[in-house]
């Protein structure tokens, strides 16, 4: 889709509902019930994290979306694709803040290049007990992407046409941070299989783009 045109239909996004988890829960793993119930009680002390989806034009004027891989490391979202975002510091005043600043840091967007249009619902992620709040924007710009080599593995560029594309939704076996092989449903996108809770998020975000298009 042209960036202009998307452009135009993103501008309604702050007057329809938001689906939350009847969106979410189509991408949910089958593990999750079981987890959420382990962590009954670590989850009034869960930590707060915002992530941004970010919607830009590439080089031929056709909007993309930016996702990360995320380097290899030992923690729970090893090697996961993810949006850029991060925990709520001390120096953040809100998670839209922490979530600007984040993808400034992992994927070198100016802060000033970016506009958050609307936030999203949040979800829970048991593995790791945070809530993290997505937000969606725009950058009227083309991005001059530089991952930090320390925390980013790879920059994705998605196309909208692809992300919205039904065919991309799959189901796939994979391993969960507590070493068990489960299948999930899933997005293929760029080659990325992303599954858990951006997959929820996506998943939310795709049904609120079918509605404005």
């Amino acid at each position: 889709m042209n960036f202009d045109d998307f452009l135009i239909a993103i501008s309604k996004i702050k007057n329809i509902p938001l689906p939350a988890q009847a969106s979410q829960f189509k991408m949910v793993p089958p593990f999750r019930q079981e987890l959420l119930k382990q962590q009954e009680h670590a989850i009034k002390k869960a930590k707060r994290a915002g992530v941004l989806a970010l919607f830009y034009p590439d080089v031929n004027q056709e909007a993309y979306l930016v996702l990360i891989l995320r380097k290899t490391y030992k923690g729970v979202h090893s090697a996961q694709v993810g949006f850029p975002g991060g925990k709520l510091e001390a120096h953040d005043v809100s998670l839209e803040a922490a979530a600007i600043r984040e993808t400034f840091e992992e994927v070198g967007v100016p802060i000033k290049q970016m506009e958050v249009l609307r936030a999203l619902s949040e979800v829970y992620i048991p593995p790791s007990n945070f809530y993290v709040h997505p937000f969606i924007g725009i950058s009227k710009e083309t991005p001059q992407f530089m991952k930090q080599d320390d925390e980013v593995e790879a920059i994705i560029e998605v196309a909208l046409s692809q992300f919205l594309d039904d065919a991309n939704i799959i189901t796939e076996k994979v391993k969960t941070s507590y070493s068990v092989e489960v299948e999930v449903p899933a997005f293929k996108l760029n080659n990325y299989v992303v599954w858990g809770a951006t997959a929820m998020m996506l998943s939310e975000i795709k049904d609120v783009l079918k509605q404005l298009m």
